[in-house]
């Protein structure tokens, strides 16, 4: 294999481009912080850019790949918001009415009563779509508005503190020098991935997104996969919504995960995953909310004004979309090509002389 054929290998591969705008997003930083890519031990915690980014993006993270196997069975779901806002809302309201905040039981009984929260909309959202036929993108919008008041409805409208170190360590806490975090996404991502490469699962949510009545007629129960791609969503939603109450301690009912579920949307777009169903990549995904979460970061750090970030945020994901559709670099690569120059014809060998004829007298 050539190194030219070697390379147009590399690129047909659906993480290349998501990889090359992640490497290029953390090397802009670095002539405006050049110390970008130190990490450094403080009082035995890792400490850096790079661990900032996948701290703060740890939650993104968990909604993306939620999101990426609801979007693999050809639906959506714009609810993931509104029940990180729920979850959230309802542990802390728990933990604030404890006389002691610390104590583990209560805060694993008011992590519980988040989770059960979030499985119901989840339930909710899947009994109305696989079993109502209601479009996705409507189903899930009753939640996103209607939760998100349920959430200042469970708050009484205010944010709610608390103060407890055991409910802490979810978002904000430490284990063996990393972020606590960190180990709950990887630990996510890695039940996920064996779930669904190493079983039939997989297989079974992409050949309902592919095609749900053909999977209904061939025995899958395309009503029951979908109903728990929209449960599994909605629970990776409660768990990010754990995370962010947890890293600060409060609950804001209005703005704890808003706008999290177009992040969420975009990062499995940049991943590969297509929004019209079927073939998923979780690693994408993960990819995905990296560059999604880094490009924040970016912003921050080169000084884009705050009332363009927004704008520059929406240019790189266009850019990023582009270079990932095929179409796209086929019309402006074979154009470059095709301006090059055409190719030296190839010669064209002359045809023989015939044999000469033998006459028989």
């Amino acid at each position: 294999m050539t190194t030219t054929s070697r390379w147009r290998a590399l690129t047909r591969h659906h993480l290349f481009w998501p990889v090359a705008v992640l490497v290029a997003l953390l090397l802009v930083n670095v002539p405006f912080t050049p110390d970008f890519f130190a990490i450094r031990m403080t009082n035995g915690h890792l400490y850096g850019s790079l661990v900032s980014i996948v701290l703060f993006g740890s939650p993104l993270i968990l909604v993306a790949v939620g999101m990426t196997l609801v979007i693999a069975t050809g639906g959506i779901d714009l609810s993931v918001g509104a029940v990180v806002a729920i979850t959230g809302a309802l542990t802390c309201s728990y933990i604030s009415d404890q006389a002691d905040q610390g104590a583990l039981s209560a805060v694993l009984l008011a992590m519980g009563l988040g989770l059960i929260a979030a499985v119901v909309c989840g339930l909710w959202n899947g009994f109305l779509v696989a079993r109502m036929g209601i479009q996705p993108i409507i189903a899930t919008l009753i939640i996103m508005v209607a939760g998100r008041g349920v959430a200042q409805l469970i708050t009484d409208g205010q944010i709610i503190t608390i103060n407890s170190e055991p409910y802490k360590l979810i978002g904000g806490g430490y284990w063996l020098t990393l972020p606590f975090s960190i180990f709950v996404v990887a630990a996510v991502v890695a039940v996920t991935v064996l779930l669904t490469r190493r079983t039939a699962l997989g297989l079974l949510v992409e050949s309902v997104g592919g095609n749900a009545e053909a999977s209904r007629l061939v025995g899958i129960r395309s009503m029951r996969i979908k109903i728990m791609v929209y449960v599994f969503c909605a629970v990776c939603a409660g768990i990010a919504g754990l995370m962010i109450s947890s890293n600060t301690s409060a609950a804001d009912g209005n703005n704890a995960g808003l706008w999290i579920e177009l992040d969420a949307i975009l990062a499995v777009v940049i991943g590969g995953t297509s929004l019209l169903g079927g073939r998923f990549s979780i690693g994408g995904t993960v990819v995905g909310a990296l560059v999604i979460q880094t490009l924040t970061t970016t912003i921050y750090t080169i000084g884009v004004p705050t009332q363009t970030n927004l704008v520059f945020k929406a240019a790189v994901v266009i850019v990023v979309c582009l270079l990932q559709s095929p179409k796209f670099r086929a019309k402006v690569f074979g154009a470059r090509a095709k301006a090059a120059g055409p190719a030296a014809p190839a010669a064209v060998a002359e045809p023989a002389e015939p044999a000469p004829k033998m006459e028989v007298s």
